[in-house]
């Protein structure tokens, strides 16, 4: 599960201690709500679904989805679903490949949510090697169904937007600027990007 409520709070207090720069914007803003996913296949495949598409197609996708397969979170029925099936739920063919590619890996065990690297950097590289399954989606996955405290999605555009206002830059910083700032927020640039989210009214996965 993903940050609770009080690890948001001690590391983002942690936060405004070590960056002055967030002390007023948070108390402005307040403390997130907590982003919570379970942790496992549906949760992965539900990030697939959901990208590059607003949230109210995603939702209506996976609608479809859950009707047509009967259950949602049996790999094996992914597997075994016909092309035709998955496309009339409103997956595109490139979507049907990534899906199908992730049931494949959870049921061969090759992929284990379960049991992914202790080290951050490792687990990203296990879940990046799912077809479909970029640094992004493997950053919020361990954000929001691990609660791992340290992820640091640079490049989410509303997570450099929001460090270019909070450090008062001229501009968007980019995805390397954010993650050289984020080194001096360590081990709390979790709740620095559930916060960044929250203070720029931004909804992911």
């Amino acid at each position: 599960m993903g940050l609770t409520t009080e690890q948001l709070r001690i590391s983002l207090d942690a936060l405004a201690a070590i960056e002055p720069a967030f002390a007023g914007p948070l108390a402005r803003a307040g403390y997130p709500e907590p982003r919570i996913r379970e942790r496992g296949y549906v949760t992965l495949l539900r990030t697939i679904i959901g990208q590059q598409v607003s949230v109210k197609a995603a939702d209506a996708v996976w609608r479809r989805l859950g009707e047509a397969l009967g259950e949602i979170a049996d790999p094996a029925l992914m597997i075994a679903a016909s092309d035709e099936t998955l496309r009339g739920a409103g997956l595109s063919r490139q979507k049907n490949g990534y899906a199908r590619s992730l049931a494949g890996l959870i049921l061969s065990g090759e992929l284990d949510l379960a049991g992914l690297p202790g080290d951050d950097e490792e687990a990203i590289a296990a879940l990046t090697s799912v077809k479909g399954i970029g640094r992004w989606s493997a950053e919020i996955y361990l954000l929001f169904a691990e609660g791992r405290g340290d992820i640091w999605p640079a490049g989410d555009l509303a997570v450099q937007i929001a460090v270019g206002r909070l450090m008062g830059l001229a501009g968007r910083p980019d995805e390397k600027s954010v993650r050289a700032i984020g080194e001096h927020w360590r081990p709390h640039r979790g709740a620095a990007a559930i916060f960044a989210w929250h203070s720029y009214n931004s909804e992911v996965i």
